[in-house]
């Protein structure tokens, strides 16, 4: 990326700072962010959104600046959030002339990121932060959001689109026969939340609440923040659940050398409803409780079959740092679905043992 780019975003948002520090921050696998440092001490966190994954960058950052207005009032000594950046004319964002919306974010300091957990403890304090979220969402109607990813976390949806690349290969190497036999083993399960949908809580959800997506205090295993919120929008509340217990019960974190190490860890998916349920329990209906397993596994089944689409197509989504980082996502996420489906049966027993305490 041509640095005048930053220069052009830097200037739009802070005019009076002429050379702010720029240092690039390996967040997401999807935009570009940088940490921006001023003479004064500030920092801010500068964000360019990926050109072609969000059609409408206008309404992400409606969605955004909503969410965020309504969470500024819980900023306490505990948590916080982010908050959007404007310029003296009131503007929010910036997009381009190549068309790349870019964004500035306050920065919440003393914080880390963790690419995996590492002991229950963390585990219930994810739990408890999303919990916190929804809760605090909940007063939001879903109708005052738009989606900003039409079929995002429609499960059979991208299981279509992955029948569709399989037809298009020309052949498959041992690894991906081995994605292909399993998301057929699986197959089943893809429509589970869908058929339920009528069924489920449809609420503000953030859409991606995976363990990077949490920030921990610096010095404690203390959960303080949510970020990454271009995928908020109405949805089912097992979407975030069930995606949050995908990407936090999984020790080994999303990018283990060998796939085939990773598990579903019961400890860590005790640990983390505890700690939602000691926030928003009252959110989820009878069915939500039901299908909440099922819903871990099938958010894996999803991210499988989007990893493994974006594989045979050509890498046109996930950013990828080297030949075949898609695939071998793929299979992390499969095989973490078919620990789950191993576990199911005592998964659920642990669960309902929790609700009914």
């Amino acid at each position: 990326m041509h640095p005048a780019m930053h220069t052009a975003a830097l200037a739009f948002f802070l005019p009076d700072h002429s050379a702010p520090s720029l240092t690039p921050l390996d967040q997401g696998n999807i935009n570009d962010t940088w940490r921006v440092d001023l003479d004064n001490g500030t920092a801010y966190v500068l964000q360019r959104l990926h050109p072609t994954v969000f059609a409408d960058p206008g309404a992400v950052m409606a969605n955004i600046r909503l969410v965020t207005k309504s969470l500024a009032a819980a900023t306490s000594s505990e948590t916080a959030f982010f908050q959007l950046v404007a310029n003296a004319m009131g503007q929010d964002h910036l997009i381009d002339q190549e068309g790349c919306c870019w964004r500035l974010l306050t920065y919440i300091p003393r914080t880390r990121t963790l690419t995996r957990l590492t002991n229950p403890a963390q585990a219930t304090e994810i739990g408890r932060l999303l919990g916190r979220f929804h809760l605090l969402t909940a007063d939001i109607a879903p109708e005052r959001l738009v989606d900003p990813l039409p079929g995002f976390h429609i499960t059979p949806h991208y299981l279509k689109q992955c029948d569709a690349a399989r037809m298009q290969a020309s052949g498959f190497n041992a690894q991906e026969t081995m994605c292909c036999l399993w998301i057929d083993d699986l197959r089943p399960w893809a429509s589970i939340l869908e058929l339920a949908r009528t069924e489920l809580s449809c609420r503000i959800i953030h859409g991606d609440p995976k363990t990077a997506n949490f920030l921990f205090a610096d010095d404690e295993d203390r959960a303080v923040s949510l970020i990454d919120f271009d995928t908020v929008k109405p949805g089912l509340l097992l979407h975030d659940l069930g995606d949050c217990l995908r990407s936090c019960c999984n020790p080994q974190g999303e990018m283990p050398i060998h796939p085939a190490n990773t598990t579903f860890e019961p400890a860590f998916f005790h640990a983390l409803v505890t700690g939602y349920l000691s926030q928003a329990g009252h959110l989820l209906n009878p069915k939500d409780q039901e299908l909440l397993v099922a819903s871990a596994l099938v958010i894996s089944l999803e991210l499988g079959l989007r990893f493994f689409t974006d594989h045979l197509t050509g890498n046109r989504y996930f950013r990828v740092d080297s030949p075949g980082q898609n695939l071998h996502r793929a299979l992390v996420q499969l095989h973490l679905c078919r620990s789950i489906h191993s576990q199911y049966d005592a998964l659920t027993r642990l669960f309902t043992g929790l609700i009914s305490a």
